[in-house]
């Protein structure tokens, strides 16, 4: 609060300013700051409502031991003035007793005898004001249940008696019926209670989450996975970081331990650090400990106690070192319960959840399911293995790699790898053997190798820098042929490095930024294929290998160079310096460049749009890998394969050869193919074929291996398309969980990876949780995102778009001032970047919500919306510009009838129904046209019939459209005009 109110007005709209904010620190401290501006007024009036708030902010953020202390001054105030309490108040001040009674529980410091006192002075007041007693009842159960006396009479006095307005909630009633029946051991009976709230049909502030937490465990012992899985997801995000339910966080921590989802627990874990320092409930957080020892206990017992684990601020912790600096904190609370209880009650229920052991071997609760491997630190990769053992001596393992390098056979890496890490020794001696030959040859040997490994990791600047230095090497070495490859091969890594703008990166968080790269790019290659040229021409004796993958180099750079372009012209060159690789090759009986020629041949045709010739010359070089070899080459070759067959709509064969190419690509080392993107073509072939559940795994797969070899930017990539392929799906909570994991990401939070992805990232969770139906956290992010987008300059129409969107959230909610400002940003934006069809439907949804909100006190700000919408459909009609869906001039003469219609302006609302279907035509044979136009006239039947009572009219007017939408066969599409008729004959 920066300044205090200074009237009771200015108080008055404070307080309902810092009730719209999430409970917390930053609520709870302004709460205070305006209880005590509200005892500077001197009126008993505003100081209740001001600690009424006060008091709500500490029970709902995790203060206990300051609730009572507010409440007592409200009761003070109550028996000093009773005047000042109307019916609302007295009833909220009667409702907190109960507060009051669960904070005090909370308390071990708490005597059980103050306890038992005030239970005694709740029941005397509510006696006293002619209350009904369930609720003491129920306060009394509870006082029962925590101390773990027996409760069966406790429960019947309680449950027995029939509700009353202060009692709790139904649903939290409900929740502590099937609490009673769990503590017998009846999983059955609770979740027969629970239904009513699992299924969201009650709820409050704190269910159905508090329930959902509870009720993990006894559905997995009842066999009802699924749902147990379901209510994980949408639980969890209900309560995470929530100082307030730090014990059902707890408990899904636990849920994750039991279920073989030790790294998702670690992950909320982390996700809740929070909670260690902010869960001022000593109650709380005994349940958060327990839970977390739970999971603790488990990683350690499965051999990972050095993993790091989120724990108490101001310092590192180990899952080992944290599990037993949380054993002795809850352990100490338990013992502090039970003293204060006279019991065991709270040390036995510990000890009972600490030895549950794990309900199933594996439950996969995300579309990222993660092992403790995964979250391990990961260690240097490990050498390929290669398909026979390597020699030992050095000299017989240079003679082995150079071999196998000559063929292209993948297991040459392995061998480098063998000799890097033998020529890293101190104690290395060189082999003095003449075919060897000297180090230095080595040495570029490795340099080469290593360049390769860049070179596939994408790191093409490593890459260009390593092949010049084992090209001097090769020099030193009197090696001038391999010093030509190395040189040919730096520059081609040189020129893959793509220029800014060239489209590589995220695009725009629209989806809709251009792709294609500068002509500087495509100039550049035209360079690197003449350089290599030279370098050919300039060569002499060159050994045929040497000489074959030159030539294969000059491919690629054409080959780049037409992709870049995509200038079809330039297909013959490549076609012709592929056809010059393959007859060397062939005349030199090289198998390896021969596939290599014809791979590139296949591509060639693929670029140019020849899919039919490129899937043919696919299916013989299929063949005859399949006949002759070399192996390692089919993977590759199916990939291309299948990725033809997508491209010429054969989804069924394109499965078939991706997933043979996966299968066969794990007998090589992981680095022979893209495993990635085989992986994310198979998730395109799942998807024509309608198996959107097989399509994720594959993304989702897709994404790890990229992430794995570092390949972050595609790693994220393919997280975002699962995510937003789930939310296509309708699996918003599948949608939300993934991308909750992924912006946990140590490169997303410390802000490495590209703020456009991380915004596209955040723009899909979003839009899932509106789906989701959480509209408030879906807006704040939606709001933060608009912010965030206003600064980019070079993509005004995301910020349009994502602008837009926003608005039409805050219409929703009502809050219509800032839907105005957000749409005008988006409309300024949109004028230098036109988004026509989306800001139209944008303008119509926020007319619509306003008009439908307000009625006719929203009539001027509806029609303010229209009205830019107009502007909007004329500048794109200027523009020549098509819609995708509905006409924008229809649709807005559509609008502009259903909002005048909301705000009563009748006349002027079927006018505008008139002219949408003057706009509109005939319906046709389209379905979608025919619906249109049958929506239209039944408003307009409405209208005209009911508001305007000019039956007759629209019952000639909907009983023509209902003829003729039948006779056109759209007879379902007729009914609700039918049904029209009917009515309106019947109010005649």
């Amino acid at each position: 609060m920066q300044t205090p109110p200074q009237t009771t007005d200015e108080l008055y709209a404070a307080l309902r300013e810092n009730d719209a904010l999430p409970y917390g620190r930053t609520r709870t401290v302004t709460a205070e700051e305006l209880a005590e501006a509200a005892e500077l007024f001197g009126e008993p009036v505003p100081l209740v409502h001001a600690l009424l708030d006060l008091q709500e902010a500490y029970t709902y953020g995790s203060e206990p031991r300051k609730s009572p202390v507010v409440f007592a001054r409200l009761l003070n105030l109550f028996d000093e003035r009773p005047d000042v309490f109307d019916d609302r108040l007295r009833h909220q001040l009667f409702w907190r007793f109960k507060w009051v009674a669960n904070a005090l529980r909370c308390l071990p410091e708490i005597p059980l005898a103050s306890l038992r006192q005030w239970q005694t002075e709740m029941r005397d007041r509510y006696e006293k004001a002619g209350l009904d007693l369930q609720p003491v009842y129920g306060q009394a159960y509870q006082l029962a249940a925590h101390v773990g006396e027996d409760t069966a009479f406790a429960y019947e006095l309680w449950a027995g008696r029939a509700r009353s307005l202060l009692s709790d909630c139904e649903a939290c009633e409900t929740c502590e019926r099937a609490l009673y029946h769990l503590a017998a051991g009846d999983d059955e009976r609770a979740l027969r209670d629970w239904e009513p709230v699992l299924a969201g049909r009650e709820s409050c502030q704190e269910e159905p989450a508090r329930s959902v937490s509870y009720a993990l465990l006894p559905l997995l012992r009842t066999g009802r996975t699924d749902e147990a899985r379901h209510l994980h997801l949408a639980g969890y995000r209900g309560c995470r970081r929530n100082p307030s339910m730090a014990g059902e966080i707890g408990r899904h921590l636990e849920f994750c331990a039991l279920t073989g989802n030790e790294a998702r627990g670690l992950e909320l874990l982390a996700e809740n650090r929070n909670l260690f320092g902010e869960v001022d409930s000593p109650l709380a957080l005994l349940d958060l400990l327990t839970g977390v020892e739970v999971l603790l206990a488990r990683v350690e017992a499965l051999g990972h106690g050095e993993l790091p684990a989120a724990g108490f601020p101001g310092r590192s912790w180990t899952v080992r070192e944290l599990r037993a600096e949380v054993r002795g904190r809850a352990d100490d609370l338990a013992a502090r319960f039970d003293a204060r209880n006279g019991t065991t009650t709270h040390a036995d229920r510990r000890a009972a959840r600490l030895a549950r052991t794990p309900l199933l071997e594996s439950l996969e609760l995300t579309l990222r399911p993660r092992t403790l491997e995964d979250v391990a630190p990961a260690p240097a990769a490990p050498a390929p293995a290669p398909a026979e053992p390597l020699p030992e001596s050095p000299a017989d393992l240079m003679r082995r790699a150079r071999e196998l390098d000559e063929q292209g056979h993948p297991d040459a890496h392995a061998c480098w790898a063998r000799l890097r890490e033998l020529t890293a020794a101190r104690d290395y001696v060189h082999p003095d053997a003449p075919d060897v030959g000297p180090l230095v040859r080595l040495r570029a040997e490795l340099l080469e190798d290593e360049a390769t490994l860049a070179d596939r990791r994408n790191a093409h600047d490593d890459a260009a820098a390593l092949y010049e230095e084992a090209a001097g090497l090769y020099e030193d070495a009197g090696l001038p042929g391999h010093a030509t490859l190395a040189h040919g091969q730096a520059v081609l890594a040189a020129v893959r490095v793509e220029p800014e703008g060239s489209g590589s990166g995220a695009g725009s968080a629209a989806g809709s930024g251009p792709v294609a790269g500068p002509d500087a790019h495509v100039a550049a290659l035209s360079d690197a294929y003449a350089a290599l040229v030279r370098l050919h021409e300039e060569a002499a004796g060159l050994a045929p290998f040497l000489e074959a993958r030159l030539l294969r180099l000059r491919v690629s750079a054409l080959g780049l160079r037409l992709q870049a372009s995509g200038d079809r012209e330039q297909v013959a060159s490549v076609l012709a310096e592929a056809e010059l690789l393959h007859d060397f090759a062939a005349r030199h009986a090289l198998a390896g460049q021969i596939a290599g020629a014809r791979l590139l041949r296949a591509t060639a045709h693929a670029m140019s749009g020849d899919l039919p010739t490129a899937l043919a010359e696919t299916d013989a070089l299929v063949g005859l890998l399949r006949t002759d070899g070399p192996a390692w080459h089919l993977p590759r070759v199916l990939a291309l394969r299948g990725k033809i067959q997508l491209g010429v709509d054969d989804a069924e064969a394109a499965h078939a050869s991706l997933a043979e190419g996966l299968r066969l690509a794990a007998e090589w080392p992981g680095d022979t193919v893209d495993a990635p993107t085989l992986h994310g073509e198979l998730a395109q072939a799942c998807l024509r074929l309608g198996r959107p559940d097989e399509a994720l795994r594959h993304l989702t797969r897709s994404a790890e291996l990229d992430l794995r070899a570092g390949n972050r930017f595609d790693a994220f990539c393919s997280y975002s398309n699962a995510a937003q392929l789930s939310l296509d799906l309708g699996r918003v909570e599948d949608s939300i969980a993934l991308l909750d994991s992924v912006l946990l990401e140590p490169d997303v939070v410390d802000g490495e990876l590209d703020d456009r992805l991380v915004a596209q990232l955040r723009l899909t969770r979003a839009r899932a949780l509106h789906a989701g139906d959480d509209l408030k956290a879906a807006t704040a992010e939606f709001v933060a995102l608009a912010a965030e987008s206003a600064g980019w300059d070079d993509d005004p129409g995301s910020h349009a778009m994502i602008a837009a969107e926003t608005a039409v959230l805050l219409g929703e909610a009502g809050e219509f001032g800032q839907a105005r400002e957000a749409v005008d940003r988006a409309l300024a934006a949109h004028a230098r970047d036109p988004r026509f069809e989306m800001l139209s439907n944008a303008l119509r949804e926020l007319a619509r919500l306003q008009a439908h909100r307000q009625g006719a006190d929203g009539l001027e700000g509806a029609l303010a919306f229209l009205q830019d919408a107009g502007r909007v459909a004329d500048a794109a009609r200027a523009a020549g510009f098509e819609a995708h869906g509905r006409s924008l001039d229809s649709a807005l003469a559509y609008e502009h009838g259903r909002v005048n219609a909301y705000g009563g302006a009748y006349e002027e609302a079927l006018a505008a129904l008139e002219k949408a279907l003057g706009l509109l035509g005939e319906p046709g044979e389209d379905p979608d046209r025919a619906a249109e136009w049958a929506e239209c006239v039944r408003l307009a039947g409405v209208v005209e019939g009911v508001y305007l009572e000019r039956r007759a009219a629209a019952l000639g007017r909907v009983g023509a459209a209902a003829e003729r939408l039948t006779a056109l066969g759209h007879g379902e599409v007729a009914e609700a005009l039918t049904e029209l008729a009917e009515r309106l004959r019947d109010e005649e």
